[in-house]
């Protein structure tokens, strides 16, 4: 059985105070189950475990709803029970860190009330009998002595399952989670849920997050002794709460199964008889797939040298920038030994030679030293280009976080190398084994989405974004021969410059070459619906449906001049356009200025209200 307890008032504000406090402070949630079983109030006062000597003995240490010291007369049944439990008798599956506290889900109980729709299906599945019982109840008695209980049946509906709590007179001043106020002989459903635990593993100790439940009386003698064994609340929660929080499947004993305990070591059977076996990760990882720039940040954050492979053109500097716009860049390619490792000068003065540290250091031991909390960044550009001397001196800045064998790089400095592969560079050296093998190695290339976003960021021309979105990134690159030019993202950037200022669009080719140049003034060249036609309505239906998909994104492009105020005709008149070109033209429209975004999303705001 599990041995349920409350905490004392010295491990919620003593010396003894338990961690979890420091971390969440002494307020509790109270769930709507808690609100409903009782009729007093619908804020959140829990029990203690302590005797309030300074009431002669008659009340119960509380925690009162604001998180300060209070105290209730211990024969009441108004405040509401905080369970806490030894944590080595548990395990679970579910657990998270929040501000580095420990919570883990274990068990199940009637908790928060659910929405009115599903309250009123709730109530006509009853009424028609279409509702499964699951076999589980959940009782509430107020007294031992006492031969009336209230039994709360558990049923299934839509893969959810709820207990049905009928509002009374006595419960008509309360107020639920969602803002309704109680009405008499209203059926209120309520979600059985996960409870959660706050875990203080200092002193073994699992607390519950919220209140679960009230209207149970906590000591019916005259006065408490301060022995909660013999509470009748305590008798309660051994012989109801603890059996009811935990379905039967979940329980084995140990002969069914090998147990484990919290270090997942394993548990001999006579260890334990009954264990639940809900078994958590215990490495407490978080399985979720990963990014490139995940992959990139964790390095950096970890101070794990990482090395970005792409060619020159899949914007490696610009994600590193991204990451610390303060960074200090070295260009390995040409770089000579006195730039990277500084060099030796003569001084007259004592007739000696002196060590120079190298620009590069003095500027990152500047910025470090500045934010000494942040991380800033070291990066070492175009490796793949560098002579393998060059790459030998790297190696030992690289492993041993030393310049020059004698100057070392601030705590705060993290290295990232950046290269191209050796197909995608004329002059690229293979990276020396050694130093290949201190880096993690990220692999870029970027994909269409990811340009897009990049692109409408950073004031790419909209008609290249839209090209882009027509032709599904076809062109976003072109195979390079060394002989002729062609197209990557760095590539449309310059595009973009040149359409800014010349304004001439067969220019391009000198830039991505004359076969994409011509793809792309195709595309411009469309007679289109002009921004004028469309805010005074100078169209006809019948000859936008006759448009092919080119066309309607050279219009989309057109458009993308309209001013805020006229935004809403535009919207409009892209709706009916045909899907995706909405799309398109909120993400061209709103790239440069903040006020337009502000604009777009009131726009959505005005349309999910219709």
């Amino acid at each position: 059985m599990l041995d349920f307890s409350f905490l004392d008032i010295e491990q919620i504000f003593g010396e003894n105070r338990l961690k979890i406090f420091k971390k969440y402070g002494t307020k509790a949630a109270i769930t709507d189950f808690s609100i409903l079983l009782g009729s007093a109030f619908d804020i959140g006062c829990w029990w203690t475990k302590s005797r309030d000597l300074g009431t002669g003995g008659g009340c119960v240490s509380t925690v009162f709803w604001d998180g300060t010291k209070d105290s209730v007369s211990n024969n009441g049944c108004d405040a509401g029970a905080r369970p806490a439990l030894p944590y080595s008798l548990i395990s679970s599956k579910r657990v998270k860190y929040v501000n580095k506290i420990k919570k883990i889900e274990y068990g199940e109980y009637p908790q928060m009330v659910a929405d009115e729709k599903t309250c009123k299906e709730l109530t006509d599945q009853l009424d028609n009998r279409g509702l499964k019982q699951t076999g589980r109840f959940y009782n509430i008695r107020t007294t031992v002595t006492s031969v009336e209980e209230r039994r709360f049946t558990e049923y299934e509906y839509k893969g959810n399952r709820y207990v049905c709590f009928v509002g009374n007179k006595n419960n008509e001043s309360l107020i639920l989670s969602d803002g309704r106020r109680v009405v008499d002989r209203e059926l209120y459903w309520i979600r059985v849920e996960p409870i959660v635990w706050l875990v203080d593993k200092k002193t073994n100790i699992a607390l519950s997050v919220k209140i679960l439940f009230r209207g149970v009386q906590f000591c019916s003698k005259g006065k408490y002794d301060g022995n909660f064994e013999t509470t009748n609340i305590k008798w309660f929660m051994d012989n109801y709460f603890s059996k009811e929080i935990v379905a039967s499947k979940e329980m084995v004993t140990s002969k069914d199964k090998i147990l484990v305990d919290d270090e997942n070591n394993v548990l001999e059977s006579d260890d334990v008889s009954t264990k639940n076996i809900e078994l958590e990760n215990p490495y407490m990882f978080n399985l979720d797939s990963v990014t490139e720039d995940n992959i990139i940040r964790g390095c950096i954050k970890s101070s794990v040298p990482v090395f970005l492979h792409g060619a020159s053109s899949e914007g490696k500097s610009a994600r590193v920038k991204q990451i610390d716009p303060k960074l200090v860049k070295l260009s390995l390619a040409g770089i000579t030994p006195e730039k990277l490792n500084g060099r030796s000068v003569y001084n007259s003065v004592k007739d000696t030679m002196e060590d120079k540290k190298p620009t590069w250091l003095e500027r990152l031991e500047e910025i470090c030293t500045s934010e000494p909390d942040e991380n800033h960044i070291l990066f070492l550009d175009e490796l793949s280009n560098a002579l393998p001397s060059i790459q030998g001196m790297v190696y030992h800045l690289v492993l041993d976080r030393e310049v020059n064998d004698r100057w070392k790089l601030p705590d705060n400095a993290r290295i990232v190398l950046a290269g191209n592969e050796m197909k995608d560079s004329l002059v690229a050296n293979k990276v020396v084994e050694p130093l290949f093998n201190r880096c993690a190695h990220v692999y870029i290339k970027t994909d269409l989405k990811d340009w897009l976003i990049w692109a409408s960021q950073n004031r790419i021309h909209p008609s290249i974004i839209s090209f882009m979105v027509y032709t599904k990134g076809k062109y976003l690159r072109s195979k390079f021969d060394g002989e002729k030019p062609n197209a990557d993202p760095r590539k449309w950037e310059m595009v973009s410059k040149i359409l800014y200022k010349a304004k001439k669009p067969e220019m391009i080719r000198a830039l991505v070459g004359e076969n994409i140049a011509r793809e792309f003034c195709k595309f411009c060249n469309q007679k289109i619906i002009s921004l004028g036609d469309v805010l005074n309505g100078n169209y006809d239906y019948n000859y936008l449906s006759m448009l092919d998909e080119t066309e309607k994104y050279a219009i989309v492009v057109e458009l993308c001049n309209v001013d805020i105020d006229n935004l809403e005709v535009v919207r409009k008149f892209l709706s009916n356009l045909g899907e995706g070109y909405l799309t398109t033209f909120d993400l061209i429209y709103c790239f440069d200025k903040k006020e337009k975004m502000d604009a777009i999303v009131e726009q959505y705001q005005k349309v999910k209200k219709i």
